[in-house]
């Protein structure tokens, strides 16, 4: 595997909500060295609304030796919204590139759920709720035409305006026709659903002749939440989205050992890069005691703030506002560990 990755938010805005109230420079230059040096990683996403926020990151994630996948992130936008918010974000990416960094573009996420126009709904909220509802299929039907018509525009916006590879950052629902694109990108999350055809499912995207990335895979941080994958926060959730269910159990090895199943797979099938999802939930603080929102964060560093209960002589990094969890050292143990040689036939960049 040739991208040891993580992905970084730098805040996103679902629902008109940001999931990073606090966005400190210094802060982030201390991660992308952590992110470096002790994860262990050669690679990072770096996602976000604000492409301020994400260019500011990328040039110190560049400036640590990382690879950048620079990666815009638009929430309840609409395509007239999206095509020139992507192309300024092409712009910074293609500076940062002729600056010498190493630079993917990867242009949007999930955008049948993210974006406006595709399932119906204004917010992300009021989305979600059609896919479990008695018109999902009418709804789905036309949501892959919609989403490679978009894309098709989107990289030929952007191809003029940055000289370097172009992914997108897909979930099963956007159908995507990779043509267009230098890199298939996949949210590749595994949950009791389609953990018996896991393997397969993947396997099955190398057949477009172009390397794989694992835009993001994870699980959150209570016990059973791999059986959840990307569905996971919204299982540990109540319904007002900020408190987690009372009924959950901490469980840190969870992430550890869904981790520990699927690197190997990534490895064996001859997987380009992963990028784990993510690096810390920074709306989701740990809590010691009481509620702990930090149970439905997806992220391998639990947040910490004034009501966590971690005095500073138990602190790992001082000064940083959060602590490793178990998955933070397993998934430095697989980065730092020597790759196997993959499947010779898988296409690499």
């Amino acid at each position: 595997m040739r991208g040891k990755g993580i992905h970084y938010d730098t805040g996103t805005f679902p629902n008109g909500d940001t999931s990073r109230p606090v966005f400190d420079a210094d802060v982030v230059a201390r991660d992308m060295r952590v992110i470096a040096e002790d994860l262990h990683c050669t690679a990072i996403r770096i996602t976000g609304g604000d492409p301020d926020r994400i260019e500011t990151t990328a040039r110190l994630a560049a400036d640590a030796g990382l690879e950048v996948w620079f990666s815009p992130f638009p929430c309840e936008m609409t395509d007239a919204q999206m095509l020139p918010y992507f192309a300024d974000c092409a712009e910074r990416a293609e500076r940062l590139r002729r600056d010498g960094a190493d630079v993917v573009l990867v242009t949007g996420c999930e955008l049948s759920l993210f974006a406006r126009g595709y399932l119906p709904g204004d917010t992300f909220n009021d989305r979600i709720p059609v896919l479990a509802g008695p018109d999902r299929e009418a709804a789905l039907r036309p949501v892959p035409d919609k989403v490679n018509a978009f894309v098709g525009d989107v990289v030929r916006t952007v191809r003029p305006l940055f000289a370097g590879p172009v992914s997108y950052a897909s979930c099963p629902l956007d159908g995507v026709d990779w043509s267009p694109f230098d890199i298939v990108g996949l949210d590749a999350f595994r949950g009791l659903r389609n953990a018996a055809t896991y393997p397969d499912d993947l396997r099955k995207e190398f057949t477009h002749g172009k390397p794989v990335a694992v835009m993001e895979v994870g699980c959150c941080t209570f016990r059973g939440a791999g059986d959840y994958g990307g569905a996971g926060r919204h299982v540990a959730m109540e319904a007002d989205d900020v408190t987690p269910k009372p009924d959950l159990v901490r469980d840190e090895g969870e992430q550890a050992r869904y981790l520990d199943d699927l690197m190997p797979i990534f490895e064996e099938e001859g997987v380009d890069a992963v990028f784990w999802f993510s690096f810390a939930g920074y709306a989701t603080p740990h809590r010691r005691t009481g509620p702990d929102p930090d149970l439905a964060s997806y992220g391998i560093a639990k947040i910490l703030d004034e009501h966590s209960g971690y005095p500073p002589d138990e602190r790992t990094y001082p000064g940083l506002p959060w602590e490793p969890k178990k998955a933070f050292h397993a998934l430095a143990h697989h980065y730092r560990t020597p790759s196997p040689q993959g499947n010779p036939d898988r296409p690499s960049r």
